[in-house]
């Protein structure tokens, strides 16, 4: 791919900067769904949901994850701005922990009795935490 059709990709937690290059492709997770971003695409705002945001062609590799939770993307033709309130590698995922925030969010599920508003919470942190675990057991 010609270096002119590679999109440049900021991925920004509140401690660091950990991605800052060009890529050819960027996979995230959206609330809405998982979207691929390529050099040319049309301007757009989204909220971050839980899940692996992929680097193909980034630096030279093939492939480069990292998974995040919750945030925002902004995507111009030319740049990808990736705000995420943080981001592991697969392998920094402390998996146990994601366990156990499984059944935290189970147990908020199952104590949300009549409150829409603990169901939506619930449903976040399980969803947050079985990416996690996804992501871990993938490990590539």
């Amino acid at each position: 791919m010609a270096e002119g059709s590679k999109i440049r990709v900021r991925l920004v937690t509140p401690e660091k900067v950990l991605v800052d290059d060009t890529a050819d492709a960027v996979e995230l997770p959206a609330t809405s769904g998982y979207m691929e971003v390529l050099y040319g695409h049309a301007p757009l705002m989204a909220e971050l949901g839980s899940g692996d945001v992929t680097f193909h062609g980034l630096d030279g590799t093939e492939v480069t994850r990292y998974n995040v939770s919750w945030g925002f993307v902004e995507v111009l033709p030319e740049r990808v701005t990736i705000l995420a309130n943080d981001a592991l590698i697969p392998s920094a995922i402390d998996v146990p922990r994601a366990k156990e925030q499984r059944e935290r969010g189970e147990a908020l599920w199952n104590q949300a009795g009549d409150s829409a508003e603990a169901y939506v919470e619930a449903n976040r942190v399980i969803h947050e935490a079985e990416a996690k675990l996804a992501s871990a057991a993938s490990k590539g």
